[in-house]
C-alpha cells in the first residue's frame, strides 16, 4: 500500500536534506521516521534525557534503541568507541552524526550499559554459532 504525503514545504525541504545527509531517498527516511514513532508509541521506551535516542523493532522482535533518524544503532556507537577505539571526531566522521547525536548516543549507552552490553553479548553468540 502507498499513501501520497503532502509535507509543507519547509518540513520537505528540511526532511531532504537530512535524508540527502544519511545517503537515502527521501521516500527510505520517511519510512524510518514513521517508523521510530510508531516504535517509540508503542513501546513508550524513549527517555527525554537523550531526545536524539529513539527505538525500533529489532531482528528479534525487541526493541533497539537507534540514533533518531539514522538508523544507527546505539550499540553500533558502543562497540565502535570500545571495542575499535574510535574517538568522538572518528565517530562523527564515520557514521555522519552532529555533536548533539553522538553525545546522546554515548550517554546513552553509558545510562543503559548493562542491557547494551547484554545485547552486543548474544549478538556476539548467535554470530558465533553461525560461523
Amino acid at each position: 500500500m502507498s499513501y501520497s504525503v503532502n509535507l509543507p514545504l519547509q518540513l520537505q525541504q528540511e526532511a531532504e536534506q537530512w535524508a540527502a545527509s544519511q545517503g537515502v531517498p527521501l521516500d527510505q527516511f520517511i519510512l524510518w521516521a514513521v517508523a521510530e514513532k510508531v516504535a517509540s508509541l508503542r513501546y513508550q521506551l524513549n527517555d527525554p534525557t537523550f531526545p536524539n535516542i529513539s527505538y525500533r523493532q529489532g531482528a528479534s522482535g525487541q526493541p533497539v534503541a537507534v540514533i533518531s533518524g539514522t538508523g544507527i544503532r546505539v550499540q553500533t556507537i558502543a562497540i565502535a568507541a570500545n571495542k575499535w577505539g574510535m574517538s568522538p571526531e572518528q565517530l562523527a566522521q564515520e557514521y555522519g552524526l552532529t555533536e548533539t547525536q553522538l553525545r546522546d548516543a554515548l550517554g546513552f549507552y553509558k545510562m543503559y550499559q548493562t542491557q547494551i552490553d547484554r545485547a552486543i553479548a548474544t549478538e556476539e553468540a548467535i554470530e558465533a554459532a553461525n560461523v
